[in-house]
């Protein structure tokens, strides 16, 4: 029989077409639809019949001793464009502060780099009535979100961009703190490929990042509180990698090498791909963002070194394509919820839908529905022929994706690790400030509910039924389930949905019957190949910390401490770590784990072998390298052998010269071409060899190279 249920409203860019980055199956059966949880089973002690009871299609692990970093108030977030006649609708500020959106972008995409805010024009644009600055902030602030302005670079100056800021905040007190210095500026046609308007006579990321200073000093002198973003490329997205005539490097190392002393964030935009693919295709490119916003950290890291925790990463646009189909369809839904949460577990503050409203685009029918190809959270009301969205801000299913997300927490809330055993099934959980655990899974399996076990490390629910929530087909909102038998170690999801879980802790566990409080995030102090020196604040009522390294969900005690700092040795050359700083009070009960700390160890500076990578040219999705080998021993070498592994699983070798190549997985051994002579003693002599590399997605360095299973100094 169906499950009792209450729908949540009973409770107590550019426009579409306008250029390439901007311009929904017959329901399964409804028994498994509705086969939401299985029978309850105590907390902590399984029954009998649960012990014999065959094991869940999948699982998964939540482990609340792996933060992953707190939710910050920008966490949702949206786009909106001054072409959207529906932008500042009454309805519209509703919706977003029902769904806890935190940040809304202004004012639209590449509009912003025509946009004079004075004027409120956009000479080659069109600009809807009702949508200027002071419009949009009665909707912002209608909505309990703040402001994220993109200043005009494109043909605009730092003297009108500090005038904004002064109207903005001093004249208007609107507390306007993060400013973009223009949108997509790499498209600018420096590169060849050119959507982004630039006036500039020099469109290259030398200029733009002489721009950014200006435009940073002149904002600054103004309101020295806010925060100024530059525009980097996402690594792995055209066109990093691509080093255009005269530059140094490509845009972001160009960029960063020069503005990190100026900047607070920088911001990037994910698209899965171009209008052909689909939500499916989007959800399986999202194991690809993790690593992609990871190697943003690590060019931060190395241009900024211990002032890169200071900068953020803002993730301004995101959407599974460029205007193509699958945009308002429930897959889509099912993405939004997805990769809001991953980008925000993976170092990101705020994460930005494109778009509030958007508009039609090509018709197709996806699981039983219209979709309108829409790229809109929101229906703008219009048509395609004949065909034509329903009434305007009624809401697509992306936005039912995102209001799910909020179901986890809020601002101040701790991201916490959750790992599935199945590709299909993601899982996402938030520890609260309240010591409640609330965990989302998402069924993307269209045509099969998934029963989901779930297993808990450093949190014992309690006996009480969680509050579960659900969108699924058939729900018109997001939908409390009253009376499903919940249970908190196993429940069933059905096909193309989502449940949200919130447990409460058994009495006297958890951070909560703790003394202890939480200590700081750790500080990376000095790195070696082996060792990593760590320190952060204390923590009331420590008796001493436990550092813990993360590997999914699953974490390992790697230090221990009665003080505020400590060295980890032992490390592997070239390893990446992330850690979490827990506190034991004197009775061992632990405290909520601190934010995390990634770093990578070095290789030694004393080695008997050393190794110069370079790559020479790039151009996206390839590569080619040059590798040079010294021998720094007192003995020659003859018959070498070269040794490494690619960060990622997506990096190979394709073809290459002056050596033969082997390729197995991530590692790749090098060996010396028939008849090479000796590699002599003291870095006499050096073997170079090049090859043609491929990357699908990010293209970081190897870290740590191997002669004749020597570690080498230098590297990546």
């Amino acid at each position: 029989m169906p499950l009792p249920q209450l729908p949540r409203s009973q409770r107590s860019g550019r426009p579409a077409g306008a250029g390439p980055r901007h311009l929904a199956r017959t329901a399964a059966a409804l028994a498994a639809a509705l086969a939401l949880l299985s029978p309850p089973l105590a907390a902590g002690a399984a029954s009998a019949t649960a012990r014999e009871a065959p094991a869940a299609e999948v699982a998964v692990r939540i482990n609340t001793q792996a933060s992953l970093g707190r939710l910050s108030d920008t966490a949702r977030g949206v786009n909106a464009a001054v072409w959207d006649a529906h932008m500042n609708d009454p309805e519209v500020a509703a919706l977003m502060k029902a769904a806890d959106v935190g940040a809304m972008r202004y004012p639209g995409g590449s509009y912003a780099d025509i946009y004079h805010w004075e004027t409120h024009t956009a000479p080659g644009g069109y600009v809807a009535p009702g949508t200027d600055f002071d419009s949009f902030m009665g909707t912002v602030r209608a909505a309990g979100a703040q402001p994220i302005l993109i200043a005009n670079y494109g043909s605009g100056t730092p003297e009108e961009a500090a005038g904004w800021v002064r109207y903005a905040n001093v004249t208007k007190d609107y507390d306007a703190r993060y400013w973009e210095i223009g949108n997509e500026i790499y498209g600018n046609g420096h590169y060849g490929n050119g959507w982004e308007h630039d006036e500039h006579e020099d469109k290259s990321p030398r200029e733009y990042a002489r721009q950014v200073r200006a435009y940073a000093g002149a904002m600054k002198a103004v309101d020295p509180t806010i925060k100024i973003g530059a525009v980097l490329t996402t690594p792995g997205h055209w066109p990093d990698g691509v080093v255009g005539e005269g530059d140094p490097g490509d845009w972001n190392h160009t960029v960063l090498s020069e503005v990190t002393d100026v900047i607070d964030f920088v911001s990037v935009h994910w698209y899965a791909g171009g209008a052909d693919t689909t939500a499916e295709d989007a959800m399986a490119r999202l194991t690809r963002l993790p690593g992609e916003l990871r190697e943003v950290r690590s060019q931060l890291d190395r241009y900024a070194g211990a002032d890169s925790p200071r900068i953020g990463i803002a993730l301004t646009e995101i959407n599974t394509n460029t205007g193509g189909a699958m945009l308002t369809a429930r897959p889509n839904g099912l993405f939004a919820a997805d990769a809001y949460l991953t980008a925000l577990e993976n170092g990101v503050f705020t994460v930005d839908w494109w778009n509030t409203h958007n508009g039609a685009g090509r018709i197709t029918t996806v699981d039983g529905e219209t979709d309108y190809g829409d790229m809109g959270m929101l229906s703008s009301g219009g048509c395609t022929g004949d065909v034509c969205e329903p009434a305007p801000n009624t809401p697509f299913h992306p936005y039912y994706g995102m209001k799910m997300t909020s179901e986890l927490g809020t601002a101040g809330d701790t991201l916490v690790a959750a790992a599935s055993s199945a590709q299909d099934v993601s899982a996402h959980a938030v520890h609260r400030r309240d010591g409640r655990l609330s965990v989302l899974l998402v069924n993307k399996d269209p045509d099969a509910a998934r029963t989901v076990d779930l297993e808990y490390a450093g949190f014992t629910p309690s006996a009480a039924a969680p509050e579960v929530s659900r969108y699924a087909r058939g729900d018109g909102e997001i939908t409390d389930v009253t009376d499903g038998g919940a249970s908190a170690s196993r429940v069933t999801v059905p096909p193309y949905g989502m449940l949200a879980l919130t447990l409460t802790p058994r009495a006297g566990t958890g951070p909560g019957a703790s003394d202890a409080g939480t200590p700081g995030t750790p500080r990376l102090e000095t790195v070696t190949d082996t060792t990593a020196r760590l320190s952060w604040e204390g923590a009331r009522g420590a008796a001493r910390y436990l550092v813990q390294a993360r590997d999914g969900a699953r974490t390992r005690l790697v230090g221990e401490t009665t003080g505020t700092s400590v060295t980890l040795r032992n490390l592997p050359p070239g390893s990446t770590h992330t850690v979490n700083v827990l506190a034991a009070d004197a009775s061992g009960r632990l405290s909520a784990p601190s934010a995390p700390l990634t770093f990578t160890t070095g290789t030694p500076s004393d080695a008997a072998c050393a190794v110069t990578y370079h790559r020479d040219t790039s151009w996206g999705n390839g590569f080619v390298a040059t590798v040079t080998v010294r021998n720094l021993s007192d003995t020659p070498i003859t018959g070498w052998t070269v040794d490494w592994d690619w960060p990622t699983d997506r990096q190979s070798v394709s073809s290459g010269w002056n050596a033969t190549f082997h390729q197995t997985g991530r590692h790749v051994r090098v060996t010396a071409p028939e008849g090479a002579g000796p590699l002599a003693p003291d870095g006499g002599s050096t073997a170079s060899f090049g090859f043609v590399g491929a990357n699908d997605g990010p293209n970081p360095q190897p870290t740590v190279f191997r002669l004749n299973g020597t570690v080498c100094s230098g590297g990546g």
